[in-house]
């Protein structure tokens, strides 16, 4: 528990930052929502799926953000992750305020900041691990050399050194994930943003992903993790329950596993 002391923010300091609109937010805060309000527009029916969210998360906080199908959490990742952009609202990147952004802004942000990890993996099939994990820095523009370097640091951090060769119908679903976390840090990002996982892995694959989150969390990234499952969300410092459009609970994980019941929990 030590290690996680300073990341857990009280909340007292998460309601000062989210209640300060229009301040830019201290350098420890790396996610600063403040009444996030995301609407569409179906077939003439207004679908409010976010309704005014304020979420304050910390430089290296692990925080699993939890609801049911409709709750709005896909909506949220996807303004935390620079993918849409909110109808009214501020949403603070690392200091900047993201919100307002063009889309091209946006993407420039998307490229430094964020780290996705989806549950498909989407890797090249042709392309060995290296190489999928060297991608976003062939789009940088960056040597090969240099490439190479941190695409192996990378690998390093998911201890899949030994498979950087092996294609991905050469490797297990774990593994495979491991590969698409790896390409996911090459970049250095601010936030690791993680959407279901573990959604296409058996419960003890599942398991062992968990585990790298923790490590990688433990060496002090950022990870928020979007899930379903009480069980994964379980594995995170603290966990964000959101129900229809806005924030339900907001705990820490102990508080989360006794108010749900859980039996067990990863450690």
């Amino acid at each position: 528990m030590s290690e996680y002391a300073t990341s857990i923010s009280t909340t007292a300091e998460r309601l000062a930052v989210t209640s300060a609109a229009g301040a830019a937010p201290g350098k420890e805060w790396v996610i600063v929502s403040r009444g996030l309000k995301r609407e569409y527009d179906m077939g003439g029916e207004i679908v409010r799926a976010l309704r005014g969210v304020d979420l304050a998360i910390r430089r290296n906080e692990y925080v699993a953000i939890m609801g049911p199908s409709g709750s709005g959490k896909s909506t949220l990742m996807n303004l935390i992750g620079c993918l849409d952009t909110p109808n009214a609202g501020e949403y603070w990147l690392n200091g900047t305020l993201v919100s307002e952004m063009s889309d091209d802004q946006l993407a420039r942000v998307r490229n430094k900041e964020i780290g996705f990890v989806f549950q498909t993996f989407n890797l090249l099939p042709r392309a060995s691990a290296l190489q999928n994990v060297e991608l976003p820095l062939v789009y940088a523009g960056m040597s090969a050399d240099e490439r190479k370097r941190r695409a192996m640091e990378a690998l390093d951090k998911v201890q899949l050194a030994q498979r950087v060769h092996h294609r991905p119908n050469e490797l297990s679903g774990g593994q495979r994930q491991r590969v698409a976390i790896a390409r996911a840090l090459v970049n250095s990002p601010s936030i690791l943003l993680a959407d279901e996982p573990t959604g296409n892995l058996d419960s003890q694959t599942s398991e062992e992903i968990m585990r790298v989150f923790e490590d990688l969390a433990r060496q002090g990234q950022t990870v928020v993790m979007v899930t379903h499952e009480p069980d994964i969300a379980a594995h995170a410092r603290r966990v964000v329950v959101l129900r229809d459009g806005v924030i339900a609970s907001d705990e820490t994980r102990e508080q989360f596993i006794e108010r749900v019941g859980l039996t067990h929990s990863s450690h």
